[in-house]
């Protein structure tokens, strides 16, 4: 199939000549091998596949208008195996929408769900009409739009970064700037975030993470609560997979669908910044037994769906339906989607929501070796692309450390964000784990001793976090003991229990000084071990100034202030964001954190965990108080890097020895969350402090101290 290569010419356009007559419009056998709806210097080419349905036509629409204008079925002989193929001759792109009706049998006991009456979305459609409007209700059936690029990318080159050099950022694009306090122009959109490109630049990170950017429909299970209208606000439930969500823009592109998004690509790429977005090939938005008919049901209910033997739908992503992705033909459009995006819209990376779905087979058991898994990872166009998993779903399976194919894929580290949230907060049992966890998760992806690097490969495979769109902000991760989810409708029964989360002597807000003071000091704590951690750092948009949803942990339906980044915050919790910011350029400057180095120079080993006494580099299992160094030779710089940080997790007082350094070099404070008498909480590669001797870490606090020469 070659749809990601759609700028066809033609040197002869009087040799394409019609054949036949539909609908009123000339026609002629199509492209048997471009599956969607393209554009030619004479018509439109109309490509569409069904193995159980037994008769196709093609609909056309004046815009907006929900009776078609035109009813155009294919020939017989316009079929080659399961794949229809039509060339419309003197069509003009921007004059009409288009969708199809498929007839075939009709036997839900079997999986099948055909109507001949039943108005089918192109599942390969580029845009999608009608859903320009944000929450505005969708009327009538999905049609499609026939898109032309003539977005022009020059000499952009792919990025070669490696995973474990990324900070990953990760946001939602409307509610980024959908606050009046954002300062943008055009709040909510592609444009919107655009604008905030300088923001991003200062704040240091160098790849953005997109919540779902394909079109969905926000209103589709639209509901009202105390006066508030839900909506689908994350967009988890996909409509089309090769569509821009044109409610994200903020000018109307007919035909033109997805310039606004690729502008934004591109001036991101152009100040450094990757893209990665946030894919759900787990379920559709057509639900389970009881959902809309508007696309894959319609089409091959069957082939893209896993089934029960009685024709019901597994659920094995909670949404209603599950996608049947190791079904060849589901396999092949997914693979076409993904190069789509990463040629058409120059995405650098994809993290698949769910991605353990991607791994069951079509009765929904585990495979040992699931072959769309090992046709992402081999394909030549994506080689580069960043694959990462959400390696579990919520059918049970839970696959952090042993994501099938790996060595190709990173996986978002589940086990970092419990045992770190845990440990941080004062459940020192988890020491052991936490320690692992700094150190790049050795014991998930590679092996290794925790006081030896040995050739370990896993700082390409572990995305650490502990915030993401799914659960407390990092504020409200020390601001409540227990979720409040009760403006979502569902008795507060809805997100997750286990937040390992700790509201520091005050449930919610609070003026009382001391309570205010010991949460962002363990912001500073978990912002500084993440960012200090080997591996992939991520973290959510509004950490980095204090934002909070109101102790609502699954905050997927609302579209107002629990989701919008209140950027007031900012300006209130500056010293928090300078904090954040010097933590991204400190792990920037020393590459000794992210992976592992040549060895250095000065002979000292190249990771360790340590004891209060860093000679004893055995910490008890529940130690309050662990260290962890990091050692290497900075080819660049021709130096050795060294960095030790400690994280003292008891509410006491305690005194610590520095590792043994040669000779040579000296340790220098560089972080101390707790803050000094002046309020300063870190120092400038100029300013840093030499330490002598022991140094006395107070209360849950963490310290990080650098090796400099004499």
């Amino acid at each position: 199939m070659k749809l990601y290569t759609q700028k066809l010419t033609f040197s002869s356009p009087e040799s394409i000549r019609p054949m036949d007559e539909a609908g009123g419009f000339p026609i002629r056998p199509g492209m048997f091998d471009v599956n969607g709806a393209m554009a030619l210097p004479f018509g439109v080419n109309f490509t569409i596949h069904t193995h159980s349905g037994t008769s196709c036509q093609l609909l056309l629409f004046h815009r907006g208008e929900e009776e078609p204008y035109a009813i155009l079925p294919f020939p017989d002989s316009y079929k080659i195996g399961d794949v229809y193929s039509m060339i419309v001759f003197g069509l003009n792109i921007e004059d009409f929408e288009y969708a199809y009706q498929i007839d075939g049998p009709y036997d839900p006991k079997k999986g099948l769900l055909f109507n001949k009456n039943n108005i089918i979305l192109d599942p390969y459609a580029m845009a999608i009409a009608g859903q320009r409007i944000w929450g505005q209700k969708k009327k009538g059936s999905y049609h499609a739009r026939v898109v032309k690029d003539i977005f022009d990318w020059g000499r952009m080159p792919q990025s070669t970064r490696d995973m474990s050099d990324l900070i990953i950022y990760e946001l939602h694009v409307r509610g980024f700037t959908r606050h009046p306090s954002s300062g943008v122009r055009h709040p909510g959109t592609f444009a919107g975030l655009k604008e905030k490109i300088p923001y991003l630049k200062e704040l240091g990170i160098n790849a953005v993470e997109l919540m779902p950017v394909f079109e969905f429909d926000e209103s589709i299970n639209s509901r009202e609560v105390d006066g508030q209208t839900l909506l689908e606000y994350w967009g988890y439930n996909t409509v089309s997979f090769f569509a821009p969500n044109t409610s994200y823009n903020s000018t109307d592109e007919y035909n033109r669908e997805g310039t606004e998004l690729k502008e934004l690509i591109k001036a991101l790429h152009d100040n450094g910044i990757e893209v990665i977005l946030d894919v759900v090939f787990n379920h559709t938005a057509e639900g389970n037994e009881n959902g809309p008919v508007f696309c894959f049901k319609g089409l091959d209910n069957k082939v893209y769906y896993m089934l029960t033997p009685e024709g019901n739908y597994y659920n094995f992503s909670g949404c209603g339906n599950t996608l049947n992705c190791n079904h060849p033909i589901v396999q092949q459009m997914i693979l076409e989607c993904l190069r789509y995006w990463t040629v058409n819209y120059r995405v650098d990376g994809f993290r698949f929501d769910l991605a353990s779905i991607l791994g069951r087979n079509e009765n929904g058991s585990p495979m040992n070796n699931p072959p769309l898994l090992r046709s992402l990872a081999y394909d030549p166009l994506l080689s580069n692309v960043k694959l990462i998993a959400e390696a579990w779903d919520a059918g049970g399976m839970y696959q952090v450390g042993r994501f099938p194919a790996s060595k190709r894929w990173s996986e978002w580290n589940g086990r970092y964000r419990d045992s770190m949230r845990a440990y941080l907060k004062g459940e020192n049992w988890e020491a052991w784990t936490a320690a692992w966890s700094i150190c790049g998760s050795g014991d998930l992806y590679g092996g290794m001793d925790p006081d030896y690097a040995g050739n370990y490969a896993g700082y390409d495979a572990c995305v650490n976090f502990l915030t993401c769109h799914d659960g407390f902000t990092l504020y409200d991760l020390y601001a409540y003991n227990e979720k409040h989810n009760e403006s979502n409708g569902w008795n507060n029964t809805d997100g997750a229990n286990d937040n390992r989360s700790w509201n520091c002597g005050a449930e919610g807000n609070t003026n009382d000084p001391e309570v205010l003071n010991l949460r962002f000091r363990m912001i500073r704590n978990a912002a500084a071990v993440l960012l200090c951690s080997r591996g992939t750092p991520m973290f959510l948009a509004g950490d980095e100034f204090g934002n909070t949803q109101f102790g609502n942990n699954n905050s997927y339906c609302h579209d107002n202030e629990i989701s919008w980044l209140d950027w007031s915050l900012l300006d209130k919790n500056r010293d928090l964001f300078e904090f954040f910011k010097f933590m991204i350029a400190y792990r920037q400057k020393h590459p000794v954190i992210r992976k592992r180095l040549p060895d250095a120079v000065c002979g000292v080993d190249p990771i360790h965990a340590h004891n209060l006494n860093a000679d004893d580099t055995n910490i008890p299992r529940d130690a309050r108080t662990i260290g962890i160094s990091f050692v290497g030779y900075d080819t660049l710089k021709q130096r050795d890097d060294m960095i030790f940080i400690s994280v003292n997790t008891h509410w006491e007082h305690v005194s610590i020895s520095l590792p043994r350094l040669p000779k040579t070099g000296r340790w220098y404070l560089s972080v101390d969350t707790s803050g000094d008498e002046n309020g300063r909480f870190f120092y400038s590669e100029s300013e840093e402090r030499p330490i002598f001797g022991n140094y006395v870490m107070r209360p849950r606090t963490v310290a990080i101290f650098t090796m400099k020469p004499y």
